[in-house]
């Protein structure tokens, strides 16, 4: 096949779940991917060294075709130019490529804006290309949940575009159930909607026996660890899982409580540990990813917890799959389909989000069951993820889709 992959972000732009992996490993399978996409920007907003805004630039990354056009670039707080970011690869792309890139059978473009919908609309009427269509953030829900836009008009417009890109589409990929669900809702048929679940990087999860040196380093020796890794910000709501350390403190002094990463509520959260007394939690920083993978398998339970909202209800954050891949128990203080996939896989201990004393009582009930019987968790969430959510199977499934939508091949006129 010959496929066009049409997204926002592209290497070397932090991208793994369908950037450069994707299409080389389809590109490995026989099939002949070329990808279109803006100059490298995000997260700072400032074009990466070694690139320039040009009318359009063509580059060979490990064997694929990637085709960058001009973009303007912004990755800020302000809501202006961040859709002016969007707007602007999105009309490039459309009035562009058509012109640049090669015939194709399928295009498949990954919906992180919903913007990125255009190129792939205009191909389709222009080329005569069928595109599926991969929902990452789901518009304009994720708009209001973040607050990037408030509008009550453009958000009725963004609604009616998302409607319009959904019929033009002839597949639709999402993350989850509940996306599914929602998109039922809204109009769309049933059989249009595939849910097929994001994966993690495969190599950089440890399956090595833990390292005692590193968790001596890291003040882990010793210690029941409750390991969060990750952004740690407003979504996160941490607040009660702090709250919930406090509770298991008096009783429990061996539970340690380890938030590792970076974000905006880092200070906040060291200022109401000092405050409130709470020993029982460490802080580690922002580690290398390739690193993170060693130090996952040094928790005893590994910890998800998002605030409660409707759009969380029916995300899978995307530690879920890591978690899993690492053989590690999980508390999964999340409602809706991340707490299903967890029960379904029998990977860990749903909790409520924002609930110390739910979150507590998963813990302490993971804290006081057998060795054995803990680590089964970890044991089933790893078979499920190998099973069901890993990096080549999700392709082989990608690929399938695309094989049964493919522009038929063109026939020449006359002949018998």
């Amino acid at each position: 096949m010959r496929i066009l992959f049409i997204a926002q972000n592209f290497q070397p732009e932090p991208n793994f779940f369908f950037g450069l992996p994707f299409a080389r490993e389809l590109q490995r399978r026989g099939h002949q991917v070329q990808v279109i996409t803006g100059f490298p920007n995000y997260p700072s907003g400032k074009i990466y060294d070694g690139y320039r805004i040009r009318p359009i630039q063509k580059e060979i990354m490990a064997g694929v075709s990637v085709y960058r056009f001009p973009l303007y670039p912004s990755h800020d707080r302000s809501s202006i130019k961040r859709i002016l970011c969007y707007c602007s690869l999105a009309l490039s792309l459309a009035l562009l490529a058509p012109f640049f890139v090669k015939r194709a059978d399928i295009a498949f473009v990954v919906q992180g804006p919903a913007t990125i919908g255009l190129p792939a609309i205009i191909m389709k009427w222009l080329r005569s290309i069928p595109f599926v269509y991969n929902i990452q953030d789901l518009w304009p829900d994720s708009l209001l949940s973040t607050g990037m836009f408030n509008s009550k008009v453009g958000l009725k417009l963004v609604h009616e575009w998302c409607n319009f890109t959904y019929r033009q589409a002839s597949k639709i990929t999402v993350i989850s159930p509940g996306v599914k669900q929602r998109l039922i809702e809204r109009g769309v048929p049933e059989n249009k909607v595939d849910v097929l679940y994001n994966w993690c990087d495969d190599e950089l999860i440890c399956r090595d026996e833990p390292d005692a040196q590193l968790a001596r380093n890291l003040n882990l020796a010793g210690k029941f660890n409750i390991i969060f890794a990750g952004n740690i910000g407003a979504a996160q709501a941490l607040d009660a899982v702090f709250e919930a350390a406090a509770l298991i403190e008096p009783r429990y002094p061996n539970i340690q409580f380890v938030f590792i990463g970076g974000g905006t509520d880092v200070e906040r959260l060291k200022s109401l540990a000092e405050e409130k007394k709470i020993t029982n939690v460490l802080f580690l920083p922002r580690m290398p990813i390739e690193d993170i993978g060693n130090v996952l398998r040094l928790a005893d339970v590994l910890l998800v917890h998002l605030r409660r909202d409707p759009l969380f209800e029916i995300t899978i954050p995307s530690k879920t799959q890591a978690y899993m891949a690492s053989g590690r128990p999980i508390v999964m203080a999340v409602e809706g389909d991340a707490a299903g996939l967890v029960s379904r896989a029998q990977a860990g201990i749903p909790c409520e989000p924002q609930n110390p004393g739910s979150i507590a009582f998963a813990v302490k009930r993971l804290y006081m069951m057998a060795r054995e019987e803990r680590e089964q968790f970890g044991i089933n969430g790893r078979n499920f993820y190998e099973r069901e959510l890993s990096f080549k199977p999700a392709v082989r499934r990608y690929e399938k889709i695309f094989s049964t939508l493919m522009a038929p091949v063109q026939k020449p006129s006359g002949g018998n």
